[in-house]
């Protein structure tokens, strides 16, 4: 309870910020309008704040189905002031050259950025705008929801009861891993993290453990969560979460050695990069009975081509990156997406700035 009432405060003031900045401006003759191109068809809140702008003229790759084409986005950056795009756009050098000295500002409508060459967006002197702390209740949601899809073999049990597998009842027949009494591990400890453990508080679990770089006693304090080593984390939990950023350091950081030392009857879940996860071992831990299940929200690569062996596992849940696909969320997103693009250009601060 006290976890929530704390961290509700800081979600309403990103949002509430993305209401100040989305008034209407006088317009102003299009030749003095800052150009910016938009790499994709974003929710409608964001494009009505940039069209009542009143200080951007604007392009967008007008679809909400297929990326941008590369080639296109070379050519459609050129001499544009700021670029608004989203994660399956790689931001590199090669995009920057075409973009040229003008480019001052780029938002992503993310809270991940690994998309992004931060070097070489800190050697440009371009300012990042990012979409954190807004998406904090759907991925929570969505991650106790695929917990609990993996655990209690929910798929499995659809499936039998669409082809004709359910037949007379049975004592040990598809039952799962419950909650209850159980230690849930959360690597990675932020606000997605406290607010996952705060769901599933209710369940009746045991205990919280965390690991990350460094203690978080502040938050750790909101769900009673103790800190311990990455090793001692695989080795009691029944349920063991990721919430971590992509980085050099944690990338594939889950790989064996991690899951030779989890319970045959742990639960892994992936709600935060794909990269984290090295897939062939994970692979190799679900077929061998190393761990019980998986859930994942995030691959490498996305989309995961329907050929990969994990598609095969029965004990592997696989969705297709939605922990953020709530209408209220994507909205805010892309508000906040737009307010930041808005502001960068102004040479005002941005509401959430990747510091480079």
């Amino acid at each position: 309870m006290w976890g929530r009432v704390a961290l509700r405060p800081l979600q309403r003031l990103s949002v509430s910020h993305l209401n100040l900045s989305s008034t209407t401006h006088l317009p102003k003759k299009m030749s003095t309008l800052q150009r910016v191109y938009v790499t994709r068809q974003i929710p409608p809140e964001g494009l009505k704040i940039l069209k009542e702008s009143g200080q951007v003229q604007f392009e967008l790759w007008d679809s909400d189905d297929l990326p941008v084409p590369r080639a296109e986005l070379l050519q459609k950056v050129k001499s544009v002031d700021g670029l608004l795009c989203v994660l399956t756009e790689k931001i590199d050098a090669e995009l920057l050259d075409a973009a040229g000295p003008n480019l001052k500002v780029l938002s992503t409508m993310s809270v991940g950025f690994d998309h992004l060459d931060l070097k070489e967006l800190k050697k440009r002197g371009i300012r990042v705008g990012y979409t954190p702390d807004v998406l904090t209740d759907s991925v929570a949601e969505l991650t106790v929801a695929l917990l609990l899809a993996t655990s209690r073999r929910l798929l499995e049990a659809t499936h039998e009861a669409k082809t004709g597998g359910w037949g007379t009842w049975r004592t040990l027949w598809l039952c799962g891993h419950e909650l209850a009494n159980s230690t849930v591990g959360i690597f990675g400890l932020g606000r997605i993290g406290v607010a996952i453990a705060e769901r599933l508080a209710p369940f009746k679990v045991k205990k919280f453990i965390y690991t990350d770089v460094v203690p978080r006693p502040e938050l750790a304090s909101l769900i009673n969560a103790e800190f311990v080593s990455m090793d001692e984390l695989a080795k009691q939990s029944d349920f063991l979460a990721m919430c971590c950023a992509l980085t050099p350091e944690t990338k594939e950081i889950c790989n064996k050695d991690l899951f030779s030392k989890m319970k045959n009857t742990s639960i892994f879940i992936n709600t935060s990069r794909g990269g984290v996860v090295h897939q062939e071992d994970l692979y190799d831990a679900l077929s061998s009975g190393q761990i019980a299940g998986a859930g994942l929200d995030v691959t490498v690569p996305e989309p995961l081509p329907t050929s990969h062996p994990l598609f095969t596992l029965k004990n592997c849940v696989i969705l297709p990156h939605i922990a953020s696909a709530s209408y209220t969320t994507r909205n805010a997103m892309s508000s906040l997406a737009a307010n930041n693009l808005l502001l960068g250009l102004r040479g005002e601060p941005m509401i959430k700035n990747l510091q480079l």
